[in-house]
């Protein structure tokens, strides 16, 4: 599956999913894929209310989930399962159990610096399933520091291809924001793309066209910028991966793999 291909099918289902149809038709659209994914919509709108599939797909929350009140606690940014979690070790992570990569070419040479950081620290995979809710927030107050945008082949993220397929995550286009927390420790969340997900949206920089016509990476820099925990940070158009990357001693998580979180979920402590 080369990337004109995945591209071409991410595009065409794109269209599909933004298009809006007569309210009638969209009905059906939006009601069988919620029968179809098993969608739990009791904390979002009727389905019928959504003018697109892909309104749906990004929908929002009625009612935001209330954070935890120890400010200490580090929360679940998402909707997902978690398919692996663990310590980085010799710059290598895993995509899944037996399957690793280095997180130098995930990262890309803007970000060689944080590479040093995060060693012997802890790494997270959140998978958005595509009934999952799309929208990823802030898991601890962070300031960003810098985002590069890496375009790339846009194959699923899925679990036969977690397993087969070598260096999965670094042939995907994908999006790396590097931060620091309170206490100047380096924080790297990685934003993978994947077959059908029309485009991954980042609140605080407009700039970024996912899943175009962009050969060459794309480097941003920012100064005062903080979101806190908690805080809509953007969405993907439909599911797809979220990787987090901790510099040693900065938490002590507390997940299972193949544990389904929630958003606002604790996920351990921020030491």
């Amino acid at each position: 599956m080369n990337k004109h291909f995945t591209s071409v099918i991410s595009n065409q289902f794109g269209k599909f999913a933004s298009k809006e149809f007569s309210p009638k038709i969209q009905t059906f659209i939006n009601k069988s894929y919620v029968k179809l994914m098993g969608l739990d919509m009791s904390a979002f709108k009727n389905p019928r209310e959504y003018p697109s599939l892909n309104k749906l797909f990004t929908r929002a929350f009625e009612t935001v989930p209330a954070l935890p009140k120890d400010e200490d606690a580090l929360i679940s940014g998402v909707d997902a399962l978690i398919t692996d979690a663990g310590t980085i070790t010799d710059g290598k992570a895993y995509q899944i159990k037996g399957m690793s990569y280095n997180i130098e070419d995930l990262f890309g040479k803007n970000h060689t610096k944080a590479v040093a950081k995060v060693e012997g620290g802890e790494y997270m995979n959140f998978y958005l399933s595509p009934k999952d809710y799309h929208r990823y927030h802030m898991p601890m107050t962070l300031k960003i520091l810098s985002l590069t945008h890496i375009p790339g082949k846009l194959y699923p993220v899925n679990f036969p291809l977690l397993r087969n397929k070598q260096n999965l995550f670094i042939e995907n286009e994908r999006v790396i924001i590097e931060c620091e927390d309170h206490k100047g420790r380096a924080q790297v969340l990685v934003l993978v793309g994947a077959l059908n997900v029309g485009k991954m949206l980042v609140t605080f920089e407009k700039e970024i066209q996912t899943n175009s016509d962009i050969r060459e990476p794309k480097h941003y820099k920012y100064n005062n910028l903080t979101l806190k925990r908690g805080e809509l940070f953007g969405w993907f158009e439909m599911g797809s991966t979220i990787l987090t990357f901790s510099q040693k001693g900065s938490i002590f998580p507390d997940v299972a793999v193949n544990q389904k979180v929630n958003f606002t979920d604790i996920l351990g402590k921020i030491l």
